[in-house]
């Protein structure tokens, strides 16, 4: 499994706002290009994103799910990018001493031809696009102050 963190100088209800706001994903999910739908109820377990993965016209159709949800603490999605396969994707939030949010992403391909990748192999993968998610994840959030 990989795992990435990243302090954001907010609150952790302010980066679960953005997490919660499934029509921002293409904004900060590095390699999700469209969001065309998003359950009413999202983030509540079961609800699900629907997004496109690609560049048009050759972009890929599918979901994101959500498996558990702890607002203001945690957010795990079960990924799915047929025929690549499925991820199990968890966000934790965790407050800092100076009042922001440490971030951790943790990703495993857990389907596909993405799980036959040793772990070390996936990482080399993941952790470069992972790490940028953050990165846009933050901006959006910091962003969030400006409006």
């Amino acid at each position: 499994m990989t795992k990435v963190d990243l302090d954001i100088p907010r609150s952790p209800d302010q980066v679960f706002a953005v997490l919660s706001d499934g029509w921002s994903y293409a904004g900060w999910v590095v390699g999700a290009t469209h969001i065309r739908d998003v359950d009413d109820r999202w983030p509540e377990t079961g609800t699900r994103i629907h997004h496109s993965v690609g560049a048009w016209p050759l972009q890929i159709e599918d979901e994101t799910v959500v498996q558990a949800v702890e607002p203001g603490r945690s957010l795990e999605l079960h990924a799915k990018l047929w025929p690549v396969g499925t991820a199990w994707i968890r966000f934790e939030l965790n407050p800092t001493t100076s009042g922001g949010t440490r971030v951790t992403m943790h990703e495993k391909a857990i389907s596909g031809p993405g799980s036959l990748l040793p772990e070390p192999a996936q990482a080399v993968f993941l952790i470069p696009r992972n790490r940028e998610t953050l990165k846009r994840l933050a901006d959006l959030v910091l962003r969030g102050d400006q409006r």
